[in-house]
C-alpha cells in the first residue's frame, strides 16, 4: 500500500542548496532565497462587485487594493494585483488565512487558498537585473519597473507574478516571483544557470520581509 504523508513540504526541497553557486572567488552578484511559511489568498470580485470590493479591502486592510499591476504593503500583508478586479493576499502564515478573509468579501468576492499551490522566490543583488533580462521580456530598469511595480507574466517561458519589493538597506533591488508549486523546481533550476557567471547566494527564510 502506498504511504502518503500530509506534511506540508516546500516545492524546492530537493532542488535548494543552501550556500554558494556559480563563479568562485567572486562577491556573490545574485542573492536567491526562497520565502517559506505564507500564506497566500486570491481574491476576485464576482460579476459588478468590482467597486464593493474594492471598499472591503480599504475596511479589512487600511489601504486600497492595486487596481493596476502594483503590489502595496502594510504591516503585516501585502496586496499583489493580479488581474482586473482581483489581487494576492500575502501575508505571514496565520495573519490572514482564506478563514479569517471569508467574511470581509462574502458579499463581494470569491476566494482561494493558494498557500501550498505556489512557490514564492525572492532576487536581489547587484547582477539581478542583468540576470532578469536573460528570462524575461519586461525592462527592470528602474524608471521602468520603480518599487512597487507587479506584472503577471513568464520567466522563460513559465508564468509568474512579478513585483518589486522595497529595497535592500543597500540599496539593491529587490524582486519578488511567485510560480506555481509544479514548476518551481524548474524555474529554480534555469534561473541558478542564468545567474551562475555572476555567483549566487542561495538561501531560505521564513520572514517575508
Amino acid at each position: 500500500m502506498a504511504e502518503f504523508s500530509w506534511v506540508s513540504r516546500s516545492p524546492l526541497e530537493h532542488a535548494l542548496v543552501v550556500g554558494d553557486y556559480g563563479a568562485r572567488d567572486v562577491e556573490p552578484g545574485i542573492s536567491l532565497t526562497e520565502i517559506r511559511n505564507f500564506d497566500l489568498v486570491q481574491v476576485m470580485a464576482r460579476r459588478g462587485k468590482g467597486a464593493e470590493l474594492a471598499s472591503a479591502a480599504e475596511v479589512r486592510f487600511g489601504m486600497a487594493a492595486p487596481d493596476m499591476p502594483k503590489a502595496v504593503s502594510a504591516s503585516d500583508v501585502t496586496l499583489i494585483w493580479s488581474g482586473p478586479d482581483q489581487f494576492f493576499v500575502l501575508s505571514k502564515a496565520g495573519k490572514h488565512t482564506i478563514d479569517t478573509l471569508s467574511e470581509a468579501f462574502s458579499q463581494s468576492a470569491s476566494l482561494s487558498d493558494q498557500s501550498h499551490a505556489r512557490a514564492l522566490i525572492r532576487v536581489s543583488g547587484a547582477k539581478t537585473r542583468a540576470m532578469l533580462a536573460k528570462l524575461s521580456s519586461i525592462d527592470q530598469h528602474p524608471a521602468a519597473f520603480p518599487t512597487g511595480t507587479a506584472a503577471a507574466t513568464s520567466i522563460d517561458h513559465t508564468s509568474v507574478n512579478l513585483w518589486r519589493g522595497y529595497d535592500r538597506p543597500d540599496g539593491q533591488a529587490v524582486f519578488n516571483l511567485l510560480v506555481f508549486a509544479t514548476f518551481a523546481e524548474s524555474l529554480w533550476r534555469t534561473i541558478l544557470d542564468a545567474a551562475a557567471e555572476y555567483g549566487v547566494e542561495i538561501g531560505y527564510s521564513e520572514e517575508l520581509g
